[in-house]
């Protein structure tokens, strides 16, 4: 009785585990667009040492934007953005040579997509940051803790940060 007892609840926690990997898994319907190197370069900023964020976010950031957002950034709203924007953020390492700054090997893509009713708990986006880049490694488990309220604070302009510099 205690060996059936002993394999049921090995079997269980063999179970919740597998969920629980499988959760942390899930890329809640967010994934690396194809070519989005080739979209428009919204900004970029390198997050160095020196910064109180770099454990969360250090690196070389480059930030893009598909078609479907960009008149809508150019013009500087008006908001929300339509349904089918993509921002990509292309987080890189970076060297520091004679203080010339290089990209280096891929730590992150991080991808906003808007969808305001599939995503209406977070402004309409959803998120992911997806491991060095690959589709397969989603690393945020909790949007709305890990990226939705750090762009609360930007609610006027559809939860975004970024801006058009011509």
């Amino acid at each position: 009785m205690s060996r059936k007892l002993f394999l049921g609840s090995s079997l269980l926690a063999v179970v919740v585990c597998a969920g629980a990997l499988l959760a942390a898994a899930d890329s809640q319907g967010v994934t690396v667009p194809d070519g989005f190197r080739n979209w428009f370069a919204v900004n970029s900023m390198i997050v160095t040492k020196d910064s109180a964020m770099f454990t969360q976010i250090g690196g070389m950031h480059i930030v893009y934007i598909n078609a479907k957002g960009l008149p809508t950034l150019k013009a500087g709203g008006p908001y929300p953005y339509p349904d089918g924007t993509i921002f990509t953020d292309d987080v890189h390492d970076f060297t520091v040579k004679d203080g010339v700054y290089a990209e280096g090997p891929k730590k992150a893509v991080t991808v906003m997509i808007k969808d305001a009713k599939k995503y209406a708990e977070t402004g309409g986006w959803g998120f992911q940051v997806f491991g060095g880049g690959d589709p397969t490694k989603p690393l945020v488990t909790d949007t709305k803790t890990a990226c939705f309220v750090c762009h609360t604070p930007q609610k006027a302009q559809d939860f975004t940060f970024s801006t058009y510099i011509p």
